[in-house]
């Protein structure tokens, strides 16, 4: 599933820059308008769900954070390294205050444009991983202080507080209005406040959590994957129709939420899924880095090949056919050579821990959360 996320991502950062010109330009637009922002809130359930999931009665947090900086901080840096030299090569800007918050993945606290968006711009999502992470020993412990019949009543409060976000950012938070489509009358900062704050964000992580407390004690319905999926599906279809803000946010994560719970059943089951298909394994396996190499690719291909030149539709989609199989080669390395060492050298527990090493199928299982 992760893959899939990670492509709906994709496809909007494609339509954004207008490879892809015309009236089929822009019915791809239409379509993919709000592709990335259901993506990143499918990433942030996920995480929330699978890290709840795989938990090991004992585990010490920091043992917890160390699996989690292994997982992040490679790819982080090798793409940040990667995105500072096409921005030497293209003459672009540094500021010290951007360059750092982006090293330490605090880009996202920061509520001005100049800082919260830049370099490798899709990292903001990891800063706010970073503060699920660092978070995670302390709400796991208080989620499962929760009684087990008090947890659909707080999985609805965490749900119904995602709503409450956008309706805060549009009549609480001021700014100067940005004037353009499709923001309009809305200010960076209302933006920032619902879609890149990672307090805000994280109530997408818990939500995951507490679903995963719920499937795990057996009380959540028996739903295929199948309509799962249509709820899906149905769910993006309705953010299309929603005001700016609320379909930018975490609201859309109830429509994500039973396929994820499905999808956790149907592998316990033993239930057919296509989702354990070799091939979906493969990408989703290198998924995190999919997501870290693409953006960049993405942009600087623009500027450097396709705004020189009036391509027809059909060249376009061919130009990015072929930075979308560029980069699955470039997360395939980055997976290769980066990743998976690191996460097999650093991720084990070590040997002092008197807890039983999880077995290799479930280390794998949990390396891209994210």
């Amino acid at each position: 599933m992760r893959f899939i996320g990670a492509f709906l991502v994709f496809a909007l950062h494609a339509t954004q820059f207008p490879y892809i010109r015309g009236s089929t330009g822009d019915f791809l637009g239409d379509v993919f308008a709000n592709s990335g922002y259901y993506g990143v809130t499918f990433f942030f359930l996920l995480s929330g769900f699978v890290l709840t999931w795989v938990a090991r009665p004992g585990d010490r947090a920091t043992s917890i954070w160390r699996r989690r900086v292994v997982k992040v901080f490679p790819n982080h840096l090798v793409t940040l390294g990667l995105t500072a030299v096409l921005m030497l090569i293209a003459s672009d800007v540094f500021t010290l205050k951007a360059t750092l918050a982006n090293v330490f993945l605090v880009q996202s606290w920061f509520s001005d444009v100049g800082t919260s968006r830049t370099m490798n711009t899709v990292s903001w999502s990891l800063s706010c991983e970073l503060f699920f992470y660092l978070s995670f020993p302390a709400l796991l412990w208080l989620v499962n202080r929760v009684p087990f019949r008090r947890l659909w009543v707080l999985a609805g409060g965490v749900a119904a507080l995602t709503w409450v976000a956008p309706l805060v950012g549009q009549y609480l938070i001021n700014g100067p209005a940005l004037g353009v489509p499709p923001y309009g009358s809305l200010s960076y900062e209302q933006i920032w406040f619902v879609y890149l704050f990672p307090p805000v964000r994280a109530l997408e992580f818990v939500l995951g959590m507490v679903i995963a407390r719920l499937v795990m004690a057996g009380a959540w319905p028996r739903l295929g994957l199948v309509p799962a999926g249509l709820i899906a599906v149905g769910g993006y279809v309705v953010t299309l129709q929603l005001p700016y803000l609320f379909g930018l946010g975490g609201g859309s994560v109830v429509w994500l939420v039973p396929l994820v719970a499905a999808g956790a059943l149907a592998d316990t089951r033993g239930d057919a899924s296509p989702f354990r298909h070799r091939a979906l394994v493969w990408l989703g396996e290198r998924s995190f880095a999919f997501y870290m190499v693409h953006a960049v690719v993405l942009m600087y291909c623009y500027r450097w090949i396709a705004v020189h030149y009036e391509m027809s539709p059909v060249a376009g989609a061919g130009l990015v056919l072929a930075i979308f199989v560029f980069c699955l080669a470039l997360s395939h390395a980055l997976f290769t050579w980066v990743e998976m060492p690191l996460v097999r050298r650093f991720s084990r527990p070590r040997a002092k821990n008197t807890v039983r090493a999880a077995p290799e199928s479930v280390l794998v299982s949990v390396k891209g959360d994210d």
